[in-house]
C-alpha cells in the first residue's frame, strides 16, 4: 500500500480447481497468493466455495468435504503466515447446526473473520437453499476455527488500524444482485473497497450484466468493487463457468481479464481509497444516506504492510482524462457534448426572441467549434443560416493562413461574413491612452481584444442579436482571455469544453456533418497553431506567437484541471500522477513547472470566472460560479505551492 498517495493494490484471482478436491484447491490458491504477494498486492479475493469447488452440491453436506474444506483453509493460513498480504477465499462452513455459504480473511497465519452470505438463491438453475442457511440466520458471533476463536457474521467490516481509509466489506455473489446490497451499507459504513466472491454461470450477455453491475455498484457507493467469479473448471454438468474477474472503481472498470481460461488468472489493480474518501466528503448525497443506513457493524482492525508497496504503480493513468481512448466512445462523447451546446443555445435563442447571433471567428480552433455550434443550431431551430454573422476583425498579428480559411469556412457553410479592420481604431485608443504602438506589451494585446468585443456587442445591438461566446474550459480556468474582452459574451457555447477535447469535437463534426468544402478548410484549422494572434506575424505573415510557448502545453493544464478540480487531489501527487501519464514526453522538472504555472493562474483568474457569461456544461468538470466553482478572488496560493518545493 501506498500511504503518502492513497493506493491500495488490489487483485482478484480464477484459479484452477477440481470439484471436491480441497487439497489440490488450497495449492493452487496458495501459488495465486504467492504470485500477487511478490507483486506487492495487499488484499486479493477468489471465488465463492473455491476450496470445495461451487458445484458440489449434495457433497455439501458431506462431513468428509466440510471437513477438508476446514483443513484446506487452515493449510492456506499456516502457507501464507510469512505475508501481510490478506486473501479471501470461499468454503462451506457448518454452524448452529446450519451450512454457510462463507468468505474467509487470512493474514499473517490468522484468519481475521467468517463472513457468510446474506441473500441465498433457490430459483431457476440455482439451488443453493437446498445446502445453505443466510448469514441472517447465524447465531454466533464468533466460531471456533483450527486453534482460533474468529469474529463471525456479515456484520464485519475490516479496517486498517493505522490508515482508516483502507476499510473493506465483503459480499458473495448473489448479495450484489439484490435491490440493496449488503455493499451499499458497508460503503455508507465506510468500507472504501468491496469484494465479492462469485460463482456466476455463463449465459448469452451475461458477461456485459456481470460488468454493468459491478461497475455500477462502486459508482453508487463510490467505493472499489473487486468481483472474482468460478472459473471453466467447474462441473458442467447443467452449467458453465467463465472465470470473470473484474476490478472497478468509483463507477470505470479499471481491469478485467480474459474469461474462459484455462489456467490460474490474475488481475491486479492500484485502486486509490483517498480519492474516493475525498469524493464522498464532496458529494454530500453520500453523507446524507448515512442516516438512512440502520445497520451496525462490528470492526475488525488489521495491521497492513505500510512497507509492501513496489512501483510502478498498478492502474492506467491517461495522460488525457478528457478524452476517452477508444474511438467509437470518443465519437459518442463528441456526439453528446455537441448536442449539448446545440440545445443550450438554441434555448437561449427562443427564450431571447433571438434569431440573429454575431460571433467573432479568427480561424483558430475555438471559434470554429463555436461556429458550427451557430449552424447546428440554427438548423435544430429551423432559422436562416445567413442571420448568423460572422465577423472577422484583422489585427496587427492575424495572419494570412487564418484569414482565408475564414473566409472559406464562411462560404462553406452558407453564413454571412462581415470584415471589420481594427488595427485603425486600436491605434487610435493607443494614442487616446498614450501608449507607444512599437512597444508590443500586454496593453498591446488586450486593446486589440477588447476592441474586437466591443465591436461585436455594437454588431448585435444593431442587428438585434446576441453575441455568442468561443472561450474553452481551459482558457477560462488559467484566465487566458482578456477581461471585459474574449472574456465577455452573451452565451458561451464553449464554456465545458476543455482545450484538448476541441479537435476532436471539431473533427467529428467534420467527419459526420460537413461539406466537402468545409471540410477542406476545417482539416487546415485543425493544424494551426494555438495562437491568441495578438503580436505581428513574420515577414511571409506567418504566426510567430504560439500560446503554448507561453503559458505551457494544453494537454498538461487539462490534465492538472480534470486532477485539481474534478477530485480535488493535491499539487503533490498531481505531479506523482502526471509522471506516470507523460512518463516519455515530460520530464518531472517540466511538469513540476508547468503545474506552478497552472496553480498560480488558476488562482489568479478566479475574478474572472466570477463574472463569466452563461453557458452549458457538458462534463463533471465545471467552473461556473453559478454551478460547480465557488472560489474567493483574493484566495492565497501559498499552500498549494509550497506543496511543489
Amino acid at each position: 500500500m501506498n500511504t503518502q498517495f492513497g493506493f491500495i493494490r488490489v487483485a482478484a484471482a480464477v484459479p484452477v480447481i477440481r470439484v471436491a478436491d480441497t487439497e489440490f484447491n488450497a495449492s493452487q490458491t496458495i501459488k495465486l497468493i504467492r504470485t500477487a504477494d511478490k507483486s506487492g498486492v495487499d488484499i486479493i479475493v477468489f471465488p465463492e466455495c473455491g476450496i470445495t469447488g461451487y458445484t458440489a452440491n449434495d457433497l455439501f453436506h458431506q462431513k468428509t468435504l466440510q471437513n477438508g474444506a476446514v483443513d484446506a483453509l487452515l493449510k492456506i493460513r499456516e502457507k501464507t503466515k510469512d505475508s501481510k498480504i490478506i486473501s479471501i477465499v470461499g468454503l462451506p462452513v457448518a454452524a448452529d447446526n446450519q451450512l454457510f455459504n462463507c468468505a474467509a480473511v487470512i493474514q499473517s497465519g490468522h484468519i481475521l473473520g467468517i463472513v457468510p452470505k446474506t441473500f441465498i438463491p433457490g430459483y431457476k438453475e440455482y439451488y443453493e437453499q437446498r445446502w445453505f442457511a443466510s448469514g441472517t440466520r447465524l447465531l454466533s458471533d464468533f466460531l471456533v476455527i483450527g486453534n482460533e476463536e474468529v469474529p463471525a457474521g456479515n456484520d464485519l467490516l475490516f479496517r486498517a488500524d493505522n490508515f482508516s481509509d483502507f476499510t473493506f466489506g465483503i459480499e458473495i455473489c448473489e448479495d450484489l444482485w439484490v435491490p440493496s446490497p449488503p455493499s451499499s451499507s458497508q460503503s455508507i459504513a465506510g468500507a472504501t473497497i468491496l469484494l465479492n466472491l462469485s460463482a456466476s454461470n455463463e449465459l448469452i450477455s451475461k458477461k456485459n450484466y456481470r460488468e454493468n453491475l459491478v461497475r455500477q455498484q462502486s459508482g453508487n457507493c463510490v467505493a472499489a468493487y473487486a468481483f472474482a467469479s468460478a472459473g471453466v473448471y467447474e462441473s458442467t454438468t447443467d452449467m458453465v463457468f467463465s472465470g470473470q474477474a473484474i476490478i472497478a472503481e468509483n463507477g470505470a472498470i479499471v481491469s478485467k481479464n480474459e474469461r474462459f481460461q484455462r489456467k490460474n488468472n490474475l488481475i491486479i489493480s492500484d485502486v486509490d481509497v483517498n480519492l474516493l474518501s475525498l469524493d464522498r466528503q464532496f458529494l454530500t448525497s453520500f453523507g446524507e444516506s448515512i442516516a438512512q443506513n440502520q445497520k451496525e457493524f462490528r470492526l475488525v482492525i488489521f495491521e497492513p504492510d505500510v512497507k509492501r508497496w513496489k512501483a510502478p504503480l498498478k492502474r492506467n493513468v491517461t495522460p488525457h482524462p478528457f478524452v476517452p481512448d477508444n474511438s467509437v466512445e470518443r465519437a459518442e462523447r463528441c456526439e453528446e457534448i455537441f448536442s449539448i451546446q446545440s440545445a443550450g443555445l438554441a434555448k437561449r435563442l427562443e427564450h431571447c426572441g433571438c434569431d440573429k447571433v454575431v460571433i467573432g471567428i479568427s480561424g483558430g480552433l475555438d471559434s470554429t467549434l463555436s461556429l458550427l455550434v451557430c449552424v447546428k443550431t440554427f438548423e435544430l431551430l429551423g432559422l436562416n443560416k445567413k442571420n448568423i454573422i460572422a465577423v472577422t476583425m484583422p489585427g496587427f498579428g492575424t495572419s494570412k493562413r487564418t484569414y482565408n480559411n475564414v473566409k472559406k469556412l464562411s462560404a462553406a457553410l452558407e453564413i454571412s461574413l462581415e470584415e471589420i479592420d481594427i488595427k485603425e481604431a486600436c491605434e487610435k485608443q493607443f494614442k487616446d491612452i498614450g501608449h507607444n504602438s512599437e512597444i508590443h506589451d500586454i496593453t498591446y494585446e488586450n486593446v486589440q481584444a477588447r476592441q474586437r468585443t466591443f465591436v461585436l456587442m455594437n454588431k448585435a445591438n444593431e442587428i438585434g442579436g446576441i453575441v455568442v461566446g468561443t472561450g474553452d474550459l481551459s482558457e477560462i480556468a488559467l484566465g487566458w482571455s482578456t477581461y471585459n474582452g474574449d472574456h465577455i459574451s452573451m452565451y458561451n457555447v464553449n464554456c465545458g469544453v476543455p482545450k484538448t477535447l476541441v479537435k476532436y469535437l471539431i473533427n467529428w463534426v467534420s467527419d459526420t456533418q460537413a461539406g466537402d468544402k468545409a471540410k477542406i478548410v476545417l482539416a487546415d484549422i485543425l493544424k494551426t497553431p494555438i495562437s491568441p494572434e495578438l503580436l505581428p506575424t513574420n515577414p511571409e505573415g506567418k504566426i510567430i506567437q504560439k500560446t503554448e510557448d507561453k503559458i505551457g502545453p494544453y494537454e498538461l493544464h487539462d490534465f492538472f484541471l480534470y486532477h485539481f478540480v474534478r477530485y480535488n487531489v493535491p499539487p503533490k501527487k498531481i505531479l506523482y500522477l502526471a509522471e506516470y501519464a507523460f512518463d516519455d514526453k515530460y520530464t518531472t522538472d517540466e511538469i513540476r513547472k508547468w503545474l506552478k504555472v497552472f496553480i498560480k493562474k488558476f488562482f489568479a483568474a478566479q475574478f474572472k470566472r466570477s463574472c463569466v457569461p452563461d453557458g452549458p456544461k457538458v462534463g463533471s468538470v465545471s467552473l461556473s460560479p453559478r454551478g460547480d466553482w465557488r472560489m474567493p478572488s483574493d484566495a492565497s496560493v501559498n499552500l498549494w505551492i509550497k506543496e511543489l518545493r
